[in-house]
């Protein structure tokens, strides 16, 4: 019998989804320190901003804000330090190809435990432009719209 997997999802990001179409998603583990982890776990750290690179061979993270473990007696890391991606060598060289396209990004999607472990969803997204941005407000908008008519007009 299979075992059940749970997953807990601590940080998404939004502004990816507004900003870039997402076309692909790969999950990947986090390379992280003891501290860094139970600050996770509190859902403390922001993706605002971040961006993954492939460089070397390997795939890292920047700018992903964990916020300090309070109750932490060691040396605090940094809380915007690079942290590495942990994902097989095939995967690494197909997301390094690509990035290497005009107009794609390695963007960080979402964050959340798996089992236990941290999993970061990588996604491979193309830049919006503004009207397509609009586009999707648009779209938005007129969806919940609909929901409300429907939601407000339907008697039993």
């Amino acid at each position: 019998m299979p075992k059940k997997e749970s997953v807990l999802v601590v940080c998404t990001n939004r502004k990816a989804y507004h900003d870039y179409f997402i076309e692909d998603t790969y999950e990947a583990g986090l390379e992280l320190l003891g501290a860094e982890v139970k600050s996770i776990r509190q859902k403390e750290l922001s993706l605002d901003g971040s961006f993954v690179r492939v460089e070397n061979g390997q795939a890292r993270v920047y700018n992903m804000h964990v916020k300090p473990y309070k109750f932490n007696s060691l040396t605090e890391p940094d809380p915007t330090r690079v942290r590495r991606l942990l994902l097989n060598k095939k995967e690494i060289r197909k997301l390094g190809a690509k990035a290497e396209l005009k107009g794609y990004s390695l963007v960080p999607v979402e964050v959340y435990f798996k089992n236990g472990w941290a999993k970061l969803k990588l996604g491979v997204a193309k830049g919006k432009h503004l009207f397509d941005k609009r586009e999707s407000l648009k779209k938005r908008d007129l969806n919940r719209e609909m929901e409300q008519h429907f939601k407000n007009n339907i008697r039993f």
